[in-house]
């Protein structure tokens, strides 16, 4: 056995406050959709593990909820989950927009940070929106406030300086064989995925007509011989909102589902047949219950 060449492997998780860019990030570093993403805040509900393999090594990924003063169970539980991989990994990134204002969300993060010994790595994002020559402005701002391992501009969206910060990620991973073989993309459960994209669909299609209160179970997943047959579940917490996701004689619902489509197929790449249905729970998101009967399952987070 050619024992030359060491490989890394490792975990990395992904923080910052809500609507930063992370998932957008993971999607762009694994170079697959796998995180949702949309223009709300707190889009990512759940710890999503994803996995990158290179001739180097591997990285796990980590990309958590963003970290906000939780308003009921639901915010308490992705805050958990948010902060409790801050000492479980090798090297966190923590992703911030591109300004030199360090508002009280950031110095709220900072205090976390602090007090970890694990090494940050600060993203600046969304460097496609700004001047170059402000970015030292921006670094500078930053360095004063935190002893970091390394700094990285980046832009998702462009996958601009991605491969960049791949290799500064790898430096602070141990030695050691990969956790998953190099097909694997993510350890989510396919029907997860599928919900997650059904619910970005929503989200997205329902712009501010509907707050964040809704999620989306998956009923039935079969695998035929040409085609997946799906039956979904948009929940949301009143009769009102439940007129605004169906639509005029059905029309919003059916474009959640003709757009959600197309991404499903994409992932299990053969046709799928999807039907969407939607109900009312009320206050799901203050419900231990619901919670856990939705894919939160506030115990995981603690």
């Amino acid at each position: 056995m050619n024992n030359q060449k060491q490989l890394k492997s490792g975990f990395a998780t992904l923080i910052g406050r809500p609507n930063v860019g992370k998932s957008t990030l993971m999607n762009a570093l694994i170079g697959q959709k796998i995180a949702i993403t949309s223009k709300k805040p707190q889009t990512t509900r759940n710890r999503i593990r994803t996995v990158y393999t290179c001739e180097e090594g591997q990285i796990v990924f980590l990309d958590t909820p963003g970290i906000h003063k939780p308003k009921n169970k639901l915010g308490d539980y992705m805050v958990n989950a948010a902060q409790s991989t801050l000492s479980e990994v090798d090297v966190i990134l923590w992703l911030v927009e591109p300004t030199d204002y360090i508002g009280a969300g950031e110095r709220h993060i900072i205090e976390q940070l602090k007090q970890t010994k694990t090494p940050v790595i600060l993203v600046i994002n969304k460097i496609d929106t700004v001047k170059k020559e402000l970015i030292l402005t921006f670094i500078d701002a930053y360095r004063k406030e935190l002893d970091f391992a390394e700094i990285v501009p980046v832009s998702a969206l462009k996958k601009d300086g991605t491969e960049a910060l791949i290799d500064c990620i790898l430096k602070y991973l141990p030695y050691g064989e990969p956790f998953y073989d190099e097909e694997t993309v993510t350890d989510q459960p396919m029907r997860q995925i599928v919900a997650e994209l059904i619910r970005e669909k929503a989200l997205r299609c329902l712009e501010e007509e509907i707050p964040h209160g809704i999620a989306v179970t998956v009923e039935q997943m079969k695998f035929k011989k040409r085609i997946v047959d799906i039956e979904a579940t948009i929940i949301c917490e009143r009769d009102s909102h439940k007129g605004i996701i169906i639509g005029k004689q059905g029309a919003m619902l059916k474009k959640i589902g003709s757009l959600a489509r197309k991404d499903i197929e994409d992932l299990v790449e053969s046709q799928v047949n999807l039907k969407l249905w939607v109900r009312v729970k009320k206050d799901w998101r203050d419900s231990d219950f619901l919670l856990k009967n939705f894919g939160y399952d506030p115990s995981e987070a603690e």
